[in-house]
């Protein structure tokens, strides 16, 4: 059993940053990519950034510039630096696991695991 744990949002003003972790738990975690996603309500889930397992990393090209992907493999966390915070930016952000290469990184149904989400709002 996999669990995520997401911590690290709130609220900001436009232009402030955050840092959000996902810590992984589990005997059988062994995550290839790790990516991730926001959603607002009404729309759909949306791919922010990913980082796989020999740490290639992908962006949103909303994000491209502002955001940071990173991982410590050692403690099983993924991290998500958000900086130039803006308005559009706000949403539920979720981390996503896959045990496999996807197809799309940008595909929220090639992710297995999945966290509860933390806030992000910004004014």
């Amino acid at each position: 059993h996999v669990q995520l744990v997401e911590s690290g949002g709130g609220s900001v003003q436009a232009g402030g940053s955050l840092r959000l972790s996902c810590d992984g738990h589990g005997s059988t975690y062994s995550p290839y990519c790790l990516a991730w996603f926001r959603q607002t309500p009404g729309q759909e889930r949306e791919g922010v950034a990913s980082i796989d397992v020999d740490g290639r990393t992908h962006y949103a090209d909303f994000v491209k510039g502002r955001v940071t992907i990173s991982k410590d493999s050692a403690n099983n966390t993924l991290y998500l630096k958000m900086d130039g915070l803006k308005p559009e930016d706000t949403a539920m952000y979720s981390c996503a696991a896959s045990s496999r290469t996807p197809m799309s990184w940008r595909r929220y149904d090639e992710y297995s695991n999945w966290g509860q989400g933390t806030q992000v709002t910004v004014s």
